[in-house]
């Protein structure tokens, strides 16, 4: 719902400020791409050009500012809903159509893996706007492609780009994360530490959140490719790259439920190395502790008959009888302990 902060009259196009060429969107890093390549930086007569034009373009910012939003909102008439939404960070994906343009939201790797970037993408007629506050991974490779001659000419086939970027940038993320989980697994097998148990519930930590936001954008991902998000721009064949987009956002998903299987399955491993690891300590404990049982009963037998033994007993014959006594005492209970298969 819209933000009550901001009166109607804040909402609506009209009561944009003026934009000037000096003024214009005052992101860290804007970036323009059209069909004849990338522009950093661009002025306001640069994208009112090609919007006059009706040429396609592919605007990018990077760390927008309020004013970059308000800017936005008059330049290409955003909905009041759309102005709300790319102005606050911390949604969950989805697609939203508002007549002429609409809102997607999706997220991808960034460059701190405990982190996820998430990409508002506002798509028209003829023009695609994403912003991001984080850095993301996949937009370098994709802008330098674009630089290089991909070809930018319609929003359809630009956000699909986008999208298969935002997607494939999990994937070396994951298949760094499973050899991990594969060298912690041995690593617990052979010298079980705590830190690396430490280790495994933050690996499960990190994909918890991704899979909070690996299944609503599958499911997005789903609407876009089945059509029922109407999005300017997207014809029936950009739906079947969308379709391409959805089948590797499965397969996503799909592995990270299979690593939290797997850090499950090590944690399991961990507590059942430790558990062993404890028994072996109780099982030698108890090994002493056994040996020393019938040594305590010599000692205090002849402890307690003492007396007797002065008058009965030399000095050479004791030592003798009490050392021989404990001697085979201590044999016997490792002739038996070895034939149990005790030690």
């Amino acid at each position: 719902m819209p933000n009550p902060s901001r009166t109607p009259s804040d909402l609506a196009p009209e009561a944009a400020p003026s934009v000037g060429a000096a003024e214009f969107l005052r992101g860290r890093h804007v970036t323009l791409a059209d069909a004849h390549g990338v522009v950093r930086d661009p002025g306001v007569d640069a994208v009112r050009r090609r919007m006059d034009a009706g040429e396609f373009f592919w605007l990018d910012i990077h760390e927008p500012e309020a004013r970059d939003v308000s800017q936005l909102e008059g330049m290409f008439r955003l909905h009041p809903l759309v102005v709300e939404d790319i102005a606050a960070f911390g949604q969950r994906p989805k697609a939203d159509a508002y007549g002429d343009h609409a809102l997607v939201v999706a997220y991808g790797a960034a460059d701190d893996e405990d982190e996820l970037v998430e990409v508002h993408s506002v798509v028209g007629p003829s023009w695609l706007v994403t912003l991001h506050r984080d850095d993301c991974l996949a937009f370098p490779r994709l802008l330098h492609r674009v630089d290089g001659g991909l070809p930018v000419t319609d929003p359809g086939t630009v956000l699909h780009r986008v999208l298969d970027a935002l997607t494939d940038s999990f994937f070396p993320l994951l298949e760094e994360w499973d050899e991990r989980i594969d060298a912690l697994q041995d690593e617990i097998v052979r010298d079980a530490r705590d830190s690396q148990l430490r280790e495994a519930f933050e690996m499960k930590q990190r994909l918890w959140h991704l899979r909070r936001v690996a299944s609503p954008q599958r499911d997005v991902f789903a609407q876009l490719a089945a059509g029922t998000a109407d999005l300017p721009g997207v014809d029936d064949e950009a739906r079947r790259y969308f379709r391409d987009v959805y089948d590797h956002m499965i397969r996503l998903a799909d592995m990270v439920d299979t690593q939290r299987d797997l850090l499950t399955t090590v944690i399991e491993v961990y507590l059942g190395m430790v558990a062993n690891r404890r028994d072996q300590v109780m099982k030698q404990l108890t090994v002493i502790a056994t040996i020393f049982m019938p040594l305590t009963f010599i000692t205090g037998y002849f402890g307690q008959n003492f007396g007797w033994m002065v008058d009965h007993v030399g000095t050479w014959q004791a030592w003798a009888l009490g050392t021989l006594v404990q001697v085979l005492a201590v044999i016997g209970i490792m002739v038996f302990f070895r034939r149990r298969g005790w030690t």
